[in-house]
């Protein structure tokens, strides 16, 4: 009797471990990029694909193109330029960056001068999200991507009126 009790708990521990785990995985959808141009000289290209969310419609993401460079106090931003371009006869867009990797900054006094590690991007853009596409990008070699889902506030608020 005692056998079979632990043998009971130990299996439904091993079941609740086993829908945790595979509800903590993330499903991706089959994304093809192949249709998609190379990278030309210099460039590299770069891919977000993003898992299926419930809700797509609600979601945004935000991206981010820059490089770690070390700073000071001042407020950085990457110079250069990102260009949505169309991937003819598909429908699909994708985007090509233009920077030699320089900053340009606020011009405030650092009292400590000391420099941190900072990310400095070029402007960030938001898009909505889709699982279904992925978000190609063509950046200098020495730039990267980063990104962050943006989702709504549950409740929806009032605005103030006079």
């Amino acid at each position: 009797m005692k056998f079979s009790k632990t043998l009971m708990v130990g299996l439904a521990m091993v079941a609740g471990v086993n829908a945790f785990a595979q509800k903590k995985t993330e499903k991706f959808e089959k994304l093809q990029i192949e249709m998609f141009p190379k990278a030309k000289e210099g460039y590299k290209q770069v891919y977000i694909q993003l898992p299926v969310a419930k809700n797509e419609n609600d979601l945004k993401v935000e991206f981010f193109v820059g490089k770690e460079k070390m700073l000071d106090c001042n407020k950085y931003f990457l110079m250069g330029n990102m260009k949505t371009q169309d991937l003819q006869g598909w429908g699909y867009n994708y985007y090509e960056v233009e920077s030699n990797g320089e900053t340009g900054g606020t011009l405030m006094a650092c009292p400590d001068q000391k420099k941190t590690q900072k990310f400095v991007s070029l402007q960030p853009e938001i898009v909505r999200y889709n699982s279904k596409l992925p978000l190609v990008f063509y950046v200098p070699k020495d730039l990267e991507v980063r990104y962050r889902v943006l989702r709504p506030d549950a409740k929806m608020k009032k605005a103030v009126q006079k």
